[in-house]
């Protein structure tokens, strides 16, 4: 059985999570990254994708994360996330909805545009196409 160590899941709304895990697998700025307990300190951006986190007893739970940051330090986790939500619980019209709207700004794209639109836009359209590939 893999050692464990202690996890913290934080968003703005809410601590999802506060536990002893075996694993986590999230979607650093680099490209993916596992953390198994005895990790050297870390701390990273975290981008849209796909986190997996295994407990105690080897079950795997898996998330959608809409970015954020992730320190390891000491055989702690913290990972501060923009958002986190199960597949089951993605509203699938809502992001449907919310990649249209990016979509549109984004074609909106020219002269007098200011660049900061566009990167938000691209931005939202990241965390809507994310929020739909691991609905459920």
């Amino acid at each position: 059985m893999a050692a464990p160590f202690r996890l913290s899941v934080i968003t703005q709304a809410r601590t999802l999570l506060t536990d002893e895990v075996t694993s986590v697998t999230a979607p650093g700025s680099e490209g993916y990254l596992g953390i198994w307990a005895n990790h050297a300190p870390l701390v990273t951006m975290l981008v849209p994708g796909r986190l997996t986190i295994k407990d105690l007893q080897g079950n795997e739970k898996v998330y959608s994360i809409s970015g954020g940051f992730l320190e390891v330090s000491r055989n702690v986790v913290t990972l501060l996330a923009d958002s986190v939500e199960a597949p089951t619980d993605i509203d699938k019209e809502r992001a449907k909805a919310a990649a249209k709207r990016a979509r549109e700004r984004l074609a909106k794209r020219g002269p007098g545009i200011v660049d900061i639109d566009m990167t938000r836009a691209e931005a939202a359209l990241q965390r809507a196409l994310n929020r739909l590939k691991h609905a459920r």
